[in-house]
């Protein structure tokens, strides 16, 4: 039989083998319920970023649609007032043309008048006539009793005591003719310039000055003057204008008489600051580069030109010359822009006048081109501006008219005239010359402030070159006895306050509208 000690030696193994597999189990289990609550909390975690997530696609989708709404809302407050901005200009449109029936209308109707008051006045004159031809063979008869002469004598005595008559009331017949001829003259030129100046009321204008190049610092003019003054002196050398360097704070002077020049030499000098290397090699480089830069922008200039004014089939070497316009100018006006405004100002008279259009605008266009070049040729700009037209084979009218544009040859056709008259029309309006953009600016700028101080203005625009200060008023302040009255004033505030040429037409706008719309 095994003892006492076998035993617990057999047993104390197994307890201690059930007590690990015990503990076992119970920390296993122990693990699953700490999963299962981990688990748990990630679900109800996972829920709760749901019904987050949910919250805030919800909030996404609310902003979205008032987003929406709000752009519908502009669109449809951007729609409406566009279409109501065309009802206006529809009904404008309806009103121009109910007046012009209105005035058709009562244009026909003055005519029947005109015509049953000739048609009376015919008859009455037909019948007049019978009278003096009754009275006329009374008479004749008459003076043959008395005088004892035949018909034939009578009339030899009354032809010679009439003739002195005749002749004096026929001369006096002529000079009110020829009086009213040339007031008609007149009257249809004015209207014809007028006409004209309406459909080019432009404003071009620019200063005659040296041109200042700019500085990045007062460090910079040394570099420019070089080394015993080699740089300037490349400069000045290469580019034919002077370069002055004085104590002018960041900036040098650029001083020629040929502007093409000065432009030249002012691109040159900008590139060279902005590139930083300066020398004799460099500048030669830098020069040229610019040279071929200024003829290409004036070929485009030309080009502009002719394609503004509707010129065609020019001469390229007289389209570069034109270009070259561009960078001159006289008593302050820019030459390219001023050849452009004779050339539709010329084109406008010639459709008035009735001669030819195009031979007028294009004689426009080219009447001072030869100021590109009238610094490197003898004479006046209108002789070799023929020439260089000539030499191009352009028509021999073009010649004409701008040889004759300053009355240096003799005028002989009308467009002659007509480019004359716009070059002066074009060179002596306000804002053209002898006086600079600055002060033309600031003389409209008078105007419409002088406008603007008077009570119950709306509006107020100074147009035609100043020529004329349009003002609109508020209809429910001022009434149509104030318009005439404030119209009086301002033209007396403009007289004693201002200093301008020619005359400056005040005109006061009172106009009242009622707008209603059928939905």
């Amino acid at each position: 039989m095994p003892t006492d000690n076998n035993i617990y030696a057999w047993i104390l193994p197994v307890i201690v083998a059930i007590a690990s597999f015990v503990a076992a189990w119970l920390m296993y289990r122990s693990k699953i319920q700490s999963a299962h609550q981990l688990i748990e909390e990630d679900r109800q975690e996972a829920a709760k970023l749901k019904e987050s997530a949910k919250e805030e696609i919800d909030a996404e989708r609310r902003e979205l649609k008032l987003a929406a709404k709000e752009e519908a809302l502009q669109l449809r407050d951007q729609v409406e007032r566009e279409v109501k901005g065309q009802r206006e200009e529809v009904e404008k449109a309806k009103r121009r043309i109910e007046e012009r029936e209105d005035r058709i209308e009562r244009t026909g109707t003055e005519l029947e008048n005109r015509a049953d008051n000739l048609t009376k006045k015919e008859t009455a004159l037909a019948a007049k006539e019978e009278q003096i031809d009754e009275l006329v063979a009374e008479q004749n008869q008459e003076l043959q009793r008395v005088a004892g002469l035949t018909e034939t004598e009578a009339k030899q005595i009354l032809l010679s005591n009439v003739e002195s008559e005749i002749t004096q009331d026929a001369n006096n017949m002529v000079r009110q003719i020829l009086a009213k001829a040339q007031e008609e003259a007149d009257r249809k030129a004015s209207d014809i310039v007028t006409v004209a100046i309406q459909r080019c009321a432009v404003d071009h204008t620019a200063e005659t000055t040296v041109s200042v190049v700019p500085l990045p610092s007062d460090d910079m003019k040394g570099r420019i003057i070089g080394r015993e003054g080699r740089n300037i002196r490349a400069f000045e050398q290469v580019t034919g204008v002077d370069l002055i360097v004085d104590d002018t704070p960041e900036a040098v002077v650029i001083s020629a008489f040929d502007p093409i020049r000065r432009e030249v030499a002012r691109l040159s000098l900008e590139s060279l600051i902005s590139d930083g290397r300066i020398h004799p090699g460099r500048i030669e480089e830098t020069v040229e580069r610019a040279r071929k830069e200024i003829e290409e922008k004036s070929r485009e200039a030309g080009e502009q030109a002719t394609f503004e004014t509707g010129v065609t089939g020019l001469h390229p070497e007289l389209v570069r010359l034109l270009g070259k316009l561009r960078y001159r100018t006289s008593y302050g006006q820019n030459c390219l822009k001023h050849s452009i405004e004779v050339a539709h100002l010329s084109g406008a008279m010639a459709g008035e006048a009735g001669t030819r259009v195009a031979i007028a605008r294009r004689a426009g266009l080219l009447h001072d081109i030869g100021k590109a070049v009238d610094f490197e040729r003898d004479g006046s700009h209108a002789a070799i501006g023929m020439e260089l037209a000539r030499s191009r084979q352009e028509p021999e009218a073009i010649v004409h008219a701008i040889a004759a544009h300053h009355e240096e040859i003799p005028m002989e056709s009308p467009e002659a005239f007509i480019v004359q008259a716009a070059d002066a029309i074009s060179a002596s309006r306000p804002g053209a010359r002898r006086e600079t953009l600055e002060t033309y600016i600031k003389r409209l700028e008078g105007l419409e402030t002088i406008a603007t101080s008077f009570e119950g203005v709306d509006k107020c625009y100074a147009i035609q070159a100043g020529r004329e200060l349009r003002v609109m008023v508020k209809p429910d302040r001022v009434d149509d006895r104030e318009a005439h009255r404030l119209a009086k004033q301002m033209a007396e505030r403009i007289q004693s306050e201002m200093e301008y040429p020619g005359q400056i037409r005040v005109t006061v706008i009172r106009e009242t509208r009622s707008v209603e719309y059928a939905q």
